[in-house]
């Protein structure tokens, strides 16, 4: 009987306290990322092998992605840096998984041997701001 007392007063008790406010908190992301494209723009080629170069000019290190074009589909578009996930992504001759560091890039899409493409871009420095608001 003294247990089902004290657990009523405590159940009482913590009916009656005032739960502390919590601030509503936000989590932010930001990431760069570049969409290269190819295509055989009259579809000449039929089934080709196309290989993508991405060049980091800060580091020297250059991350490669080669996609398989099949005959009727003309071209292919990538995403860089892409997730390492992907059953194929960008990475370095030694299997590093490319990242999107800011700096300046080159690339190119090689087919056949020979570069047929390619241009440059620059990843910014991103900040994230957050703000946090107090509940009263």
């Amino acid at each position: 009987m003294q247990l089902l007392r004290a657990a009523g007063l405590a159940l009482a008790l913590l009916a009656l306290t005032s739960t502390a406010s919590h601030a509503q908190t936000w989590m932010v992301s930001t990431d760069a990322y570049i969409r290269l494209g190819v295509m055989d723009k009259f579809g000449q080629l039929g089934t080709y092998t196309a290989r993508f170069v991405v060049s980091n000019q800060n580091s020297g290190k250059s991350y490669i992605l080669v996609k398989e074009i099949e005959k009727g589909q003309n071209g292919v578009d990538v995403i860089f840096p892409s997730p390492a996930a992907e059953s194929d992504y960008f990475k370095s001759e030694s299997g590093e998984a490319a990242s999107g560091m800011p700096g300046r890039y080159t690339w190119e899409c090689q087919v056949g041997g020979k570069k047929v493409v390619g241009g440059r871009f620059t990843f910014p420095e991103v900040g994230n701001d957050v703000t946090v608001i107090d509940k009263r």
